[in-house]
This record gives structure tokens, sequence and C-alpha cells, in this order.
């Protein structure tokens, strides 16, 4: 199933009036929303620009729709790295591709619209966030706004070259041709932005991805076209396998005890090793230096490893989460030996709330996660990350993130005197880390950048006592992550579930969503055609026992499997519940289980296919008209009686079934997924703002 975007006025009126309605945008409440601490300075600096917080999603599932960027932004990210998009977009990737039930597992690897689709989606996101900011719904509520979003390109030299992807890398950075267009959709109650000074510069930083084994000669040329023709900053994002395979088995199986995953040999064979990407490091950084870019690099890239799951059909599959974690620390730790403070890094493997302190007191930034919001709970675990980092920050008596990271450990006196030798300012600074008072950016004002010197020498010194405590920890060992979601034994369908409602956060496209309905129990006849007239069949019971009812928005899922993972009961979320498309054409396409709402003045029609028959039912106050292709029917809208009948193409057919039971199960759901006292995306376009 092919993603497809919602068009950004219904996005924006989905937001706008989910949140005066119920406190929540996006399903995610406003008790998760991240507000954040005015008396603490958590920014950092992304290749140039300025993001009020070292929090992101890294290039994923997370980054690829504008409800999911927006998501992030709630939840305290404000540096979003957008999912990787690349030359050939015409993708065939397997189903189910994630499978995160406590190790992240994958076999998904870019992005999975279009290039031009991308784009527009990736600004419409820009857009929604200045809108956001800019109404004031919010009120008081989030600070440090701030926010980078950062391109994420792959995967070949040719492909980066061609001129599809120059073009989208100068539209992101330059895209007042799309902002324009997307302007026009801003009408009605939503007219007061359209002339807003929304930011053309979307992006001007790219993270290369390459695929695992790619040349280290061809990376080098990617990453020169890039910094020399394109005038993008780059951060290279590297493989876990450049810290050998002897040393990531020893982590694998002698520390953490992952006996099950089995490493292929090959990929430490193709891929580039560590002595030669630290010389490319090296060298490239002289490039960057020369354009006046900057350099970075990203650890690390996922695992390949080969499949041992039965969820995947792929021969390998790429790990993510805990034991990715260890492994990646000790690479950076190897980084650091040979690199010291020269090279910036960004981070992600296995990050969550937990972790996310000490990984920002190893002056990583930003530190992105993607494995932990695949949890449940979703994006609405993302708050709890800045709000950890501000408490620790305030138990160190730290006001800003170069203070934390100073004094996050006994090592911090040492980065001072390791970085200045000027024995005035050594003095004051000595005397700072002893009282606290005035404040570091007081103590050192005038002095160029030397506060991101001193974050980058401190988190150099905190790098070996965190990479042993955490290696240590046994909440990354595989008998702390044997755990997988509980299966109850029952099978979903289209009404009724245990209620858990995990398969909504887990979602990062937020297409699984809640809606209510009426508990009924009603007796009902199906006819058969016989002779020119109906023969009523014997009588039947529709049940709906619970008024809490999950459907799928299907254009926004990409039937990745992972609510199936989590879900309790057996058949999958994706597949049972009913899948609401958000066009005609969208659901006739699909050509399986599925339904779309159409609205007109004053009616209401819903097309849905149930058990491989399609039907459309019309409603127009009192009557309902109920058509399956062979014969349409009058009903009687309350009582469901027959009013009338006749056949589609005057074609009679002997035999055919006329099912009350798909009137009923086409009549509640269009009642409830319509009721406005719920926004969603189904009804979002027929509801006010």
């Amino acid at each position: 199933m092919d993603l497809v975007p919602l068009r950004l006025d219904l996005l924006l009126k989905r937001m706008f009036q989910e949140y005066r309605q119920e406190g929540k945008i996006f399903d995610l409440p406003k008790s998760r929303f991240f507000r954040g601490d005015p008396a603490l300075d958590t920014s950092i600096e992304v290749q140039g620009r300025r993001a009020s917080t070292p929090l992101g999603p890294a290039a994923g599932p997370h980054t690829q729709m504008a409800q999911n960027i927006v998501l992030c932004w709630l939840g305290g990210s404000r540096a979003i790295e957008l999912k990787t998009v690349q030359d050939l977009d015409e993708l065939k990737i397997p189903r189910p591709c994630i499978h995160a039930a406590n190790v992240g597992y994958n076999v998904e690897w870019s992005q999975e619209l279009k290039l031009e689709a991308s784009l527009r989606e990736y600004v419409a996101a820009a857009m929604a966030l200045k809108i956001l900011q800019s109404s004031g719904l919010l009120g008081d509520e989030v600070s440090k706004q701030e926010t980078v979003l950062e391109m994420s390109v792959g995967y070949s030299l040719d492909g980066i070259r061609s001129p599809r992807m120059r073009s989208w890398i100068e539209s992101m950075k330059d895209a007042r041709a799309v902002i324009d267009e997307l302007r026009g959709c801003l009408t009605g109650p939503l007219a007061p932005y359209r002339d807003l000074e929304f930011p053309t510069l979307i992006s001007d930083s790219v993270t290369l991805s390459t695929f695992h084994g790619c040349p280290a000669e061809e990376i080098e040329q990617i990453c020169e076209f890039l910094l020399t023709e394109l005038g993008v900053h780059v951060c290279i994002k590297m493989n876990p396998t450049l810290l050998g395979r002897q040393e990531i088995e020893h982590l694998l199986y002698d520390v953490l005890g992952y006996n099950e995953i089995c490493l292929q040999p090959e990929a430490f064979d193709r891929d580039v090793q560590l002595a030669p990407a630290l010389d490319m490091v090296r060298r490239l950084d002289g490039v960057a230096r020369a354009q006046n870019r900057r350099l970075g690099v990203k650890l690390s890239n996922t695992l390949v490893i080969k499949n041992h799951e039965s969820f995947f059909r792929d021969p390998v599959m790429y790990l993510s989460g805990p034991p990715l974690h260890v492994i990646t620390l000790n690479l950076l730790q190897r980084f650091r030996e040979q690199l010291g403070t020269a090279i910036p890094v960004s981070f992600s493997a296995g990050v969550d709330a937990q972790n996310f302190p000490d990984m920002v007191a190893l002056d990583l930034a930003p530190v992105t996660t993607c494995t932990d919001l695949l949890r449940p709970g979703g994006y609405a675990r993302l708050s709890r990350y800045m709000e950890n980092l501000e408490t620790r920050m305030r138990e160190h008596g730290a006001a800003t993130r170069a203070e934390f990271i100073l004094r996050h450990s006994a090592k911090g006196l040492d980065a001072i005197n390791a970085t200045v030798k000027q024995e005035a300012m050594r003095a004051k600074l000595e005397r700072w880390w002893q009282t606290g008072q005035p404040s570091l950016r007081e103590v050192i004002a005038g002095s160029g950048d030397l506060e991101s010197k001193l974050a980058a020498e401190a988190g150099l010194f905190n790098t070996a006592p965190i990479v042993a405590r955490e290696t240590a920890d046994p909440r990354y060992a595989a008998a702390r992550n044997r755990g997988v979601p509980r299966k109850i034994g029952s099978q979903l369908y289209l009404y009724d579930c245990i209620n858990c409602d995990k398969c909504v956060p887990v979602c990062p496209n937020d297409a699984n969503f809640v809606y209510e309905t009426q508990p009924v129990s009603v007796t009902y006849h199906n006819y058969r055609v016989d002779a020119g007239e109906l023969l009523q069949l014997p009588g039947e019971v529709l049940r709906i026992d619970k008024a809490h009812q999950i459907a799928n928005y299907a254009d926004f899922c990409n039937e990745c499997g992972h609510c199936s993972v989590h879900c309790p009961e057996d058949g999958g979320p994706q597949r049972e519940k009913p899948r609401f498309f958000g066009s005609l054409d969208t659901y006739r396409q699909a050509r399986k289980q599925g339904f779309y709402v159409e609205y007109g003045q004053g009616t209401q029609a819903i097309y849905g296919t149930l058990d491989g028959w399609s039907y459309r039912l019309a409603v127009d106050h009192d009557l309902a008209v109920l058509d399956d292709g062979i014969v349409e029917a009058q009903l009687d809208y309350n009582s469901a009686r027959v009013l009338g009948w006749r056949f589609v193409d005057d074609q009679p057919v002997a035999g055919h079934t006329v099912r009350i039971s798909a009137f009923l199960e086409l009549k509640y759901l269009l009642k409830a997924v319509s009721d406005p006292k719920h926004v969603n995306y189904v009804n979002v376009a027929n509801v006010g703002v």
C-alpha cells in the first residue's frame, strides 16, 4: 500500500479542532507535550544552525510524513532528521518491515514517497510548525521553539548526482515555490496564516546514508560533491562494523548474551574499516573547512545481521535498540581515541529517556532516537527525555548544556585545564568550578567559542566512564530483552477488541485511531432474490458490545506490521479493523477490505468492501440506499426495512443475496466515524475549525 499524504489544510484543521475539543494533537495528549524550563538553556548548534534541544528522531519511520514531524516536535524534538530519500523512489519494500518487540529489527530503509511528494511533505511540516507556533494555540505551554530539520540522502554517487536529487536538495535549500503553492490551500479560517513569513530555507545540511558495503572512495566522492557543488553541510552516517567483527562478537555474545544474533561476516569484509574511515574523515574535514562548511559524523547506522526471526521473509535484517547502544558507544570511544574533539559527533543507537542525559553529557549533538518510539506509548515517550535531562541539569546546578557536560563527572576541572592555557582565564574557571558563581557564560564572555571547546573536552573526558557503565548495565543485556508482547489467543474482527489501544501510539504515521460507536444488538434478515422477489432468510444478530472502537486510516498505513506485534489479539489491526481511505481512487486501488466516506450537502455515503464484496451505502435523512453492484435496495435507515429494490443494470441474477448485515455494519461505521465530537482523518473535511 502506497502512502498518500493529507492536504496541509486538512492536517491543520484536524490539529486545531482536535486540540480545542479533546486536548490532543494527532492523538498525542497535551499532558505529553514538552513544555521546557525557560531557565535552562539546552540548545545545541547543528551544522551552524541553533536547535533549542539536543533531542530528535533519527531518520526513519517517525520522520517521513508531516504529522510525524509535528508529533516529534510536540514531544520536545528540535533537531529532526528527515527520512532518507533517494533517486530510485519506485521501491518495493517487503511487508511486514518493522519488528520492535524488545530489540529492534527492520527491513525498511528509505522514504516510501516519491521525491517530489517527500519535498512537499517536508515543506508542509515546516509550515505546520510555523503556523502552530504563530497561532497561539498552545499558549505558553511550549518553549524552546528553535528547530532544525536535517536532510538525509542516499545511497550512491550516481543517484545523488542525478538531476532529480540535485533539484530536490536545491529545493530544500530554497523552498519558496513549494511554499507559495501550499499557501493556496490556506483559506477560510486558515486564511490568517496565508501571509506568514515562512522560512524558505528548510535545510542546508545533509546526513549521508550509504548502503552497507559502499566503498570508502565512493563515500568520499559523495561528500566532496555535496560540500563543493551543492554547498551543504555534511554528516556521514557510519556503520557499526567499524568496530570490527571480533569486538562486536565479544560485546554481543560474551558481554550481552545475544547468542541468537548471527552476524554477516561478509558485511565486515565489504564495509569501510576504521583506519581508512578516520583518514577519510580527516581529509573531508579539510574540504569542508575550505568551503566554509561543516563536517560531522553520525554513529551509527543499523547493524546488518542474518534473519533468525519468522516475521520477515528477507534473509537479512537490520538490528537496532539495546545491543546496538552498547556496540555504538564502544565505537564512539574508539573514534574519539583517534580523533579527539576534532569532529562533532551525533548519536543514534538504543537511545531512550533513561540514558538520554548521559548521551548529552558526552557532547553528542544531536542525540536521536527511533526504536524506543516504536514501543508502547510511541511519541508520548519523547517528553520524558527532556524532562529527565532538565532534572539532571538542576541536580548538577547547571543552567546550560555546557555546564551540565562539565559538571556531569569529576573530570570537569581536568577538561578546563586541558582546554584553557591562559592562566587568568583558567583561574576564573577554577573558581567557577568551585562556587558556581558567576555563570559559566559570564566568566568566559568575549572568549569566542570557548564554551563549545570546554563542552567538547568535557564530553571527551566523560566518554570512557560512561561507555564502561553503559556496557556493564544489565538492562542492555539479552536477559532483560527476551520478553515479547503477550498474545491472548483471540482474533480481531471489524468491531470490538480488548480496548488496550496499544496499536494507536506505536504506529509512527498515526494511522490507527479511536472512534466511538453505540453498542447494539440488532436482529436482522438477509434476503435472497428468487423469481423477481426478495425472500426473507432466517434471522441473524449483529452485536457491537463496546462503544470504544479502533480503525485504520489506510492512506497513512504502509502495512509495516508493527502494530500487530504489540496487539494482544491475532490478525493485526492494520488488516482486520476498518481501513478508511482518503479518496475513492485509493479505496478502489486497494481491492481489499476497506472503506471510503463521501460527504455531500446534507447527505453521506460510505463505500465498503466486506468479505470480498463491494458496497455503496448512501444516506439522506431517513432513507438509505444500499448498492452491491447487482441489487440496489432502498431501506428505512432506522428499521432496516426494505422499501424497494431493483437490479442495478437491469440484469436479473437469480439466487443473489441482499445482505442487510452489510447495511448495518456500514451504517454504524458511517455514523460513528462521522461524529464531529471526535475529529479524525476521515471526517476532518466535514467538521468546522
